[in-house]
């Protein structure tokens, strides 16, 4: 017996202890429960199918098609574990040995017709998941067909690049975005991707498969989003390791109506305009010298005048005020987080900008270019006016 002690007041005065029998195996007890209910919690967590970033919560008829195929090998499989595992609980003690009973259970080697039914049903098995497992990737490989939005996906250590080549300015420039991809819904986009340097894998789980991104190789990946999601924003990310900043080499896709898309596709495709008044002057001014190495900016003069500042060796800043994250969605695109990425990029996503080469257009990070705060507000005042 375990003895425990608790207080208890007397009629007469101060508090004294008491023994209390088993004290120790109600704590032990209750230790067990709360330790039992712990496992269940994480496993119903785990079954949970409103998690942003769950292949359980498909939002697309790709993704709708690789959650049937799941759910149709679940259950074959559960079915076969319980049919098994039942067998397994009935020979264990049907035929224990028992005490006194050296009897040997009946030999069933070399039975014939056992033999060949044990054989079909897990041939039978196999078929019913290879036939839908062949026509689902099938179908999810197969050229998308009538009217297509299409989107040249390009991965870069550590950003995205979306390049939508049917929608043009006036000049013919492809509308061209990072980080952030537009999708209408109803409707079937296809991808076509490819590297700018590693392998990366692209993938959005509640929109589709993943998929790598190869240097020098195209892949394609088609997304239908369902038609009663627009409104939504679904987070994804690339899946395969590409060093120091895979971690945060995020996206978002924005689903939106065709009205609502093609009214993002007209504004994006307007130049920014070149300030003429506040701090965003003195702003663009340090972007030409400084941001230009890099991005790229289509722009208007005061007399409509249209024309492209800098290299495209990294995200195209003209409607970056309009994006709702920054650094491939490491944080939210506020001034202040602006104004930290600009002052110390690294500090905020890992990077490599001491590898970087111009020359060759390999870019792992923005440096620390010394900008003092008044330079920093410039810049902020600039981009955030980009919309």
């Amino acid at each position: 017996m375990t003895l425990g002690y608790r207080l208890i007041r007397p009629s007469y005065g101060s508090y004294v202890q008491r023994p209390v029998a088993n004290a120790g195996g109600r704590r032990r007890r209750s230790v067990s429960r709360t330790l039992s209910v712990v496992p269940a919690t994480v496993l119903l967590a785990a079954c949970s199918s409103t998690l942003p970033q769950s292949s359980l919560n498909p939002k697309s008829a790709e993704a709708r098609q690789i959650d049937d195929l799941w759910i149709l090998v679940l259950v074959l499989a559960t079915i076969v574990f319980v049919v098994v595992e039942a067998a397994l609980v009935f020979a264990i003690f049907r035929f224990r040995k028992r005490k006194n009973d050296d009897r040997e259970p009946k030999q069933i080697h070399g039975n014939t017709t056992l033999e060949i039914v044990w054989s079909i049903i897990p041939a039978l098995i196999l078929v019913a998941v290879t036939v839908p497992t062949v026509r689902t990737v099938f179908d999810l490989r197969s050229p998308a067909e009538g009217d297509v939005v299409r989107v040249n996906v390009t991965g870069h250590q550590w950003w995205w690049e979306f390049e939508y080549p049917d929608i043009v300015d006036d000049q013919g420039r492809p509308l061209t975005t990072a980080n952030e991809l537009h999708l209408p819904v109803g409707r079937t986009t296809e991808l076509t991707m490819t590297s700018a340097d590693v392998i990366h894998s692209f993938w959005v789980p509640p929109l589709a498969g993943k998929r790598d991104l190869v240097p020098g190789h195209e892949t394609f990946i088609k997304i239908t989003p369902d038609a009663d999601r627009a409104g939504e924003e679904i987070p994804g990310q690339c899946a395969e390791f590409c060093w120091l900043s895979h971690a945060d080499m995020r996206l978002l896709v924005f689903l939106q109506t065709e009205s609502d898309f093609a009214a993002w596709a007209a504004g994006e495709t307007q130049p920014a305009n070149i300030p003429t008044d506040g701090l965003a002057v003195s702003g663009f001014e340090t972007f030409k010298a400084i941001c230009a190495l890099c991005h790229q900016a289509v722009v208007a003069e005061p007399d409509g005048t249209v024309t492209v500042v800098g290299e495209a060796l990294a995200p195209d800043l003209t409607h970056f005020g309009s994006r709702s994250t920054l650094g491939a969605r490491v944080e939210s695109n506020t001034a202040e987080h602006l104004a930290q990425w600009i002052d110390n990029p690294s500090a905020v996503k890992p990077m490599a900008p001491d590898l970087n080469d111009l020359e060759t257009g390999r870019i792992l990070g923005m440096p620390d270019y010394g900008l003092d705060d008044e330079e920093i507000a410039e810049l902020v005042a600039l981009l955030e006016g980009w919309s």
